[in-house]
């Protein structure tokens, strides 16, 4: 090199543009990734195969703009990916999850947002639109209509847990009515106006209306005079032009998805008395007891709103009643809430008598799913299984599979072909280890996340268990000594912090052993670019993703994931026939 040592050269092209000539060769890697993933495809129009939210410029607050689309990742971490699958495959299945909607009542005396700064989900600059925001995802879906990979039209809509917020009625209507369709008033209290803490006049929160300076606008955000006035306008919600089911999640059982429902704070949710800020140690006790003991933030909280904080007078609202898992049962069978179907949406009569909110349900031919319940009705944001239900679920599993493993890895016969299995719940794997004993049945035992991927993976045609509850896009294979024991855990992140995603999955049969489930991100149908002039439904949709990632205390990009968990092929061996 002329006497010139590899450091000085490498320093002289960095000089020289080295940076640039590195971001263009990226740039060029991930256009050639993208045109081979849509060459796979059928179709990406709609998804994040496509183009998906990037955040631009370099102030604090970033506007949203559409940006390049993710390639699909194949993952060959249970089995390796065999040529020419593309023009061999057989589509078995495609279906959508939804995921932590969080419907949210913004104007409930009951919400804990003065510990935003200690606790990111007890307040959101955004989530006065959630309801706009879920129905603007049903959009995007109605679409789209079919999955990328297999073509095959959308069998239905799973949504794994906390469609509401605070398991109040009116966000159990509203969720109803996202997903059914119909005209929806987002607003409780005072029809004629919002009673929250966004025109409080308190520095603590956003208050968009108002010229005045508060925690908020200091890290960025925005004033938007009509945002409040358009949040709780009426409009009306399509609905999902393709059946749906539910499953139950934590924020849909407690409150606020950690404390216990014992029914002593029912007056509080239904009452004028609404907490709009404390005193720091205050705060600090009882963001302390949320997580560690449930039953003292009850009666801190009763004691606050006794007179120990700031408190407003809203207007009192028996539709903020929280509901029983009974009542949540009982609202999915009316039939103003039936819209594309099914009736009940998972859940029939039996579940109203018994209040046992799972189930099984047809995904397609040949392929089953089963919806679980892991919520623990004593408290704390994470769940488990009683012994009653993981019972049930074994015999479910037994009695749809051709073969399994007993405990001691010995095959076992089996009466029935098989169907393949995709099992749902809220929680994950790693957030099932709350064992406390249910109040309601308090001599029942619980079960956790590694004894039911135990359970799991005694059954080859359990192709894949989808949750939600963390917030964050990750995919993860479990694995087994025998290949045909080994399933995909796909965990989506939530509708309402950033980044709003939905996820496709879509299960084919490559023809040579083995399976492929394919798994794309979809976004709202709300623009990329937000008006802050514009507060028609779509621009307050768009306004919702936009604030959301603007949100000072969430951490937006941890709840991406990584590429390997967006838009991915998932190969595993094919359960032996």
């Amino acid at each position: 090199m002329n006497g010139m040592n590899r450091r000085r050269f490498m320093a002289g092209l960095g000089a020289a543009g080295l940076g640039s000539v590195v971001m263009s060769g990226r740039a060029v890697a991930r256009e050639r990734a993208l045109a081979e993933s849509a060459a796979r495809a059928v179709r990406v129009e709609g998804t994040t195969l496509q183009q998906a939210a990037t955040a631009v410029g370099d102030g604090a607050y970033k506007r949203l703009t559409a940006g390049p689309g993710w390639p699909l990742v194949v993952r060959e971490e249970l089995r390796g990916a065999g040529g020419g699958r593309d023009g061999r495959r057989t589509g078995l299945a495609s279906f959508v999850q939804f995921t932590d909607l969080h419907l949210t009542d913004t104007e409930s005396p009951v919400r804990f947002e003065y510990l935003a700064r200690l606790n990111d989900s007890a307040h959101r600059p955004q989530e006065t639109l959630t309801v706009r925001g879920a129905s603007s995802l049903v959009e995007r879906v109605n679409a789209v209509r079919q999955g990328p990979y297999t073509g095959l039209p959308f069998r239905c809509v799973m949504a794994t847990g906390d469609n509401t917020d605070n398991h109040e009625r009116i966000e159990l209507d509203w969720y109803l009515s996202v997903m059914s369709g119909g005209r929806i008033v987002p607003n409780s209290g005072d029809p004629g106006r919002y009673e929250g803490v966004q025109n409080s006049g308190s520095g603590l929160y956003w208050n968009p209306g108002s010229p005045a300076s508060d925690a908020y606008k200091a890290k960025g955000l925005p004033e938007i005079p009509g945002l409040l006035g358009g949040a709780v306008r009426p409009f009306d919600a399509p609905g999902l032009s393709v059946p749906w089911y539910t499953t139950v999640g934590n924020h849909d059982d407690s409150i606020e998805g950690s404390l216990p429902d014992l029914g002593l704070l029912n007056d509080l949710y239904t009452g004028s008395r609404k907490l709009e800020g404390c005193d720091d140690a205050t705060a600090a006790r009882l963001a302390d007891a949320l997580v560690r003991d449930p039953a003292q933030a009850v009666l801190l909280l009763g004691e606050l709103l006794a007179g120990g904080g700031a408190v407003r007078t809203v207007t009192p609202d028996e539709r903020r009643h929280p509901f029983t898992p009974a009542e949540f049962a009982r609202a999915h069978l009316d039939a103003r809430y039936t819209g594309a179907g099914p009736v009940g949406h998972g859940f029939g009569q039996d579940a109203v008598d018994n209040g046992r909110l799972y189930y099984t349900f047809d995904l397609a031919d040949g392929v089953l799913g089963i919806s679980l319940d892991t919520t623990n009705r004593a408290g704390f944001a994470d769940g488990s299984l009683g012994t009653a239900q993981l019972n049930w679920l074994e015999s479910v599993l037994k009695g749809n599979s051709g073969h399994w493993y007993d405990a001691d890895g010995h095959v076992v016969r089996g009466g029935a072909d098989g169907r393949l299995v995709v099992v749902f719940s809220h929680h994950t794997s790693t957030t099932m280890g709350n064992l406390l004993p249910d109040p309601y049945r308090p001599f029942e035992g619980r079960h956790g996340g590694a004894e039911l991927v135990t359970l799991l993976q005694r059954f080859p045609n359990v192709v894949a268990w989808v949750n939600g509850h963390t917030h964050t896009n990750r995919i993860v294979p479990h694995g087994h000594s025998v290949p045909e024991r080994a399933f995909w855990e796909i965990n989506t992140a939530s509708h309402v912090d950033y980044p709003h995603h939905a996820r496709i999955i879509e299960i084919a049969d490559n023809q040579d052993g083995t399976l492929s489930l394919f798994t794309t991100l979809i976004e709202s149908a709300a623009p990329y670019r937000t008006d802050f002039a514009d507060t028609s439904d779509p621009g307050l949709a768009a306004l919702y993703r936009e604030l959301a990632y603007n949100d000072p205390y969430a951490t937006p990009a941890t709840r991406i994931g990584a590429a390997a968990d967006h838009n991915t092929e998932l190969i595993l061996t094919a359960p032996a026939r």
